[in-house]
């Protein structure tokens, strides 16, 4: 729910607004009561269509098809003005969310829903098509989950098999990835029944899944494999699989009927759990925000000053232009009592696009919340490397978010508390994995910081994936996952070249560069200095040589005297510590005084021990700060020292308190009435955190959640030196 804007008006039709449920480039769609003070969706046509005679036309007939439909499972239209300016419909109300919004949210549906789903849609197609019509749009958004069973909704291109259609022959109407091969043609011929069943197929297959069954891609792709290729249905249930193909068998003539899929998904009626828990609760929040609306009293207008027809003698609805008088179906069985506290039920929304931000509800003033007590304990995890090769790293992420969880638990009058569970996967990938499954299925954990290792997140990435459980990744930065569930609080490791080229083009005023990518250390290497070479282009000669993974020592004094005879004045190694220091050692052995540059991989300990007097000088690019240097994470080393026996912070350590605290005000923004594990990760992408180290927000072009932390580190008198952070470099 979003607030009405000024230029919205106060009431459509005999509609009261309350606010806006979404918008799309079609219109924009309201709550609003009736007269009587039920709940309706209003949906309103957007000026600029309004005035185009096709767009009416289609809007018209939209109001008449949905009138013409009388099923249970279809949402019911309480009245309309198509002729109105702007044109409007209204239907019932109800708080859950899409198949879509329900899977992104809590994950596929389990067999039980499915089938539940599948027969009762199958129901509402059946009516859609005794009535003459063909909906043309089934797909997840245009199905709202109830506690009795679903709805289907929105008509907007529904229309008779053999009607006139009211776009050019060559035009796709519909939802690429949920129509039928007949649709994807863009004749407009051949559309029948089948075609339906073919797109509810789809749908099924989707919310058993999560998985659009010929996948993503643009529209032209997903159209030509939607036509010509074969869906993919792996993960759908053993027993569902023969079904759902027939469904989506390119022939229409070899589709199954309604009646066909009913028979065969044998499912019972709708009971106490016929959706899960997750999408149960999700109903019941936003039920809960329903009630909690202001009661608007009833208001007496004419008709005349609103353009809209005559109330019907019950005064719950507008009559409907153009449309047969319709007569409710009979109801269907109502759930338990206690099924009906946990969420209200019946209608639907009609929506033109965007989803409900019902979460606005429950950020509304908390001082008229519930009285106080114990505060709900809400679970994050840390998923680290505490006691192998990466265990430093580890031991940051398990201090740092120790700490944000005192900080948080400390607050006095916050909405709850956190607990903090960690779990250490000695960093092995299999091992990982193991770690992952444990905490996927322990459904207190909302979130996960971590894995620490980047092999370990590449093992893990697609569980937490199904489990829909936040990834936030504090030190990985190799790889860019495409999962909506990983949190990338760190720039990938390519971005280290803005730090090299700042230092080389600012500092060392290079001339000539030699990068030099250590293939031990894989596509990392060479991508950071393919981007140095292309970001200094133009201004300064650049070689770019490989170094085989198996060079030993011999071989990089080979190569040290090829870089001495090259005349450069630079050079940058992108290698780990151990093959950083042969280089160290083998330039000055060589003779070299160009500047000497790395990255973070070689940013250890171990680099000095082993590179030791030839290490002087060195630059390292970083995506750590050091938190003993910078005015901002002050209190923060103050506090580590406090809490672990007078150690300084090391790092990562602050960032990944930045990284715990960004989840934490994710979830206060949720509000606790709102915790599930995928509204938060939608909700990440919403919320802003300026943290002691950086701004954490979601960048949609760049996939990530900050590009600019960078930093620049120096080796001098025998030990690392922080040189501060890229922006001041670059000022």
């Amino acid at each position: 729910m979003q607030p009405l804007l000024p230029s919205d008006p106060a009431r459509v039709g005999r509609h009261r607004l309350l606010g806006r449920l979404g918008a799309g480039g079609m219109g924009v769609v309201y709550l609003a009561r009736t007269p009587g003070g039920a709940l309706a969706a209003v949906k309103v046509v957007r000026a600029a269509y309004a005035d185009d005679p096709a767009f009416r036309a289609r809007f018209a007939r939209e109001v008449r098809t949905a009138g013409r439909v009388r099923s249970p499972w279809v949402v019911p239209l309480l009245g309309a003005g198509p002729e109105d300016r702007p044109p409007w419909l209204a239907t019932a109300y109800v708080p859950g969310p899409s198949v879509a919004e329900a899977v992104e949210l809590c994950g596929p549906l389990p067999r039980r829903s499915v089938a539940v789903l599948g027969t009762r849609l199958a129901e509402a197609l059946g009516d859609v098509h005794a009535a003459g019509l063909v909906h043309r749009d089934v797909k997840p958004g245009n199905v709202l989950l109830a506690l009795d069973g679903p709805r289907l909704i929105d008509f907007g291109i529904a229309r008779e098999p053999a009607g006139t259609a009211l776009t050019g022959t060559g035009t796709v109407v519909g939802s690429p990835g949920f129509l039928s091969p007949e649709q994807a043609r863009g004749t407009g011929a051949g559309i029948g029944p089948p075609s339906d069943v073919f797109s509810l197929g789809c749908l099924l297959a989707f919310a058993a899944t999560g998985n659009r069954p010929f996948g993503d891609g643009s529209p032209a792709v997903v159209l030509v494999r939607t036509s010509y290729e074969e869906p993919d249905l792996a993960g759908v249930p053993d027993d569902l699989t023969d079904l759902l193909r027939a469904c989506l068998d390119k022939d229409p003539a070899r589709r199954p009927a309604t009646a066909d899929l009913i028979t065969a998904l044998a499912a019972s009626p709708p009971g106490e759990d016929w959706l899960p828990g997750q999408v149960v609760r999700l109903i019941a929040r936003r039920s809960a925000a329903a009630l909690a609306l202001p009661v608007v009293q009833p208001t007496v207008l004419d008709a005349a000053d609103t353009g809209a027809t005559a109330p019907d003698p019950g005064g719950e609805a507008d009559a409907v232009a153009g449309a047969p008088t319709v007569t409710r179906a009979a109801p269907p069985p109502r759930p338990s009592r206690r099924r009906l506290l946990l969420g209200a039920a019946g209608g639907a929304l009609a929506a033109t696009g965007g989803g409900a931000a019902w979460w606005a509800w429950q950020r509304r003033d908390r001082s008229a919340a519930a009285p106080p007590g114990p505060r709900p304990r809400l679970t994050v995890a840390v998923h680290a490397d505490l006691t192998g090769a990466g265990g430093a790293v580890g031991k940051a992420h398990e201090q740092g978010a120790r700490l944000a969880v005192a900080e948080v638990n400390s607050r006095t009058g916050h909405d709850f508390a956190l607990d903090l569970v960690v779990r250490d996967d000695g960093g092995a990938p299999d091992r990982a994995r193991t770690v992952a499954e444990e905490l996927a299925a322990d459904e207190r954990v909302l979130a996960v910081l971590g894995p620490s290792d980047e092999a370990c997140m590449d093992a893990v990435v697609d569980t937490y994936q199904r489990a829909l459980l936040a990834t936030v990744a504090v030190s990985p930065g190799r790889t860019r996952y495409v999962q909506r569930v990983h949190v990338a609080t760190r720039p990938q490791d390519d971005a280290l070249a803005a730090p090299l080229v700042a230092h080389l083009s600012r500092t060392v005023r290079t001339r000539h560069t030699v990068l030099l990518a250590d293939a031990a250390l894989g596509d990392t290497a060479w991508s950071v200095c393919t981007r140095t070479a292309e970001a200094l282009d133009g201004q300064v000669r650049t070689d770019r040589w490989t170094v085989a993974a198996a060079t030993g020592t011999e071989g990089f004094r080979t190569l040290a005297e090829r870089v001495v005879d090259s005349g450069a004045d630079a050079a940058v190694f992108v290698a780990g510590p151990a093959r950083a220091a042969l280089l160290a050692g083998a330039l000055a052995t060589a003779g070299f005084t160009g500047a000497r540059l790395g990255t973070h991989h070689a940013l250890a300990p171990d680099f000095l021990d082993r590179a030791g007097r030839d290490a002087e000088g060195w630059v390292f690019a970083a995506p750590f700060l050091d938190p003993l240097s910078e005015e901002s994470t002050a209190r923060f080393s103050t506090a580590h020292r406090e809490r672990f026996d007078g150690a300084d912070p090391p790092w990562y350590a602050a960032e990944t308190y930045d990284a715990a605290l960004f989840v934490a005000q994710a979830l206060t923004e949720l509000g606790t009435a709102g915790v599930e594990r995928g509204a938060l990760v939608r909700q990440l992408r919403e919320t802003r955190y300026d943290g002691i180290t950086k701004l954490l927000h979601w960048e949609a072009s760049a996939a990530s959640y900050n590009l600019n932390a960078l930093y620049l580190f120096a080796v001098a008198g025998g030990g690392f030196v922080y040189r501060g952070r890229l922006a001041d470099t670059v000022r």
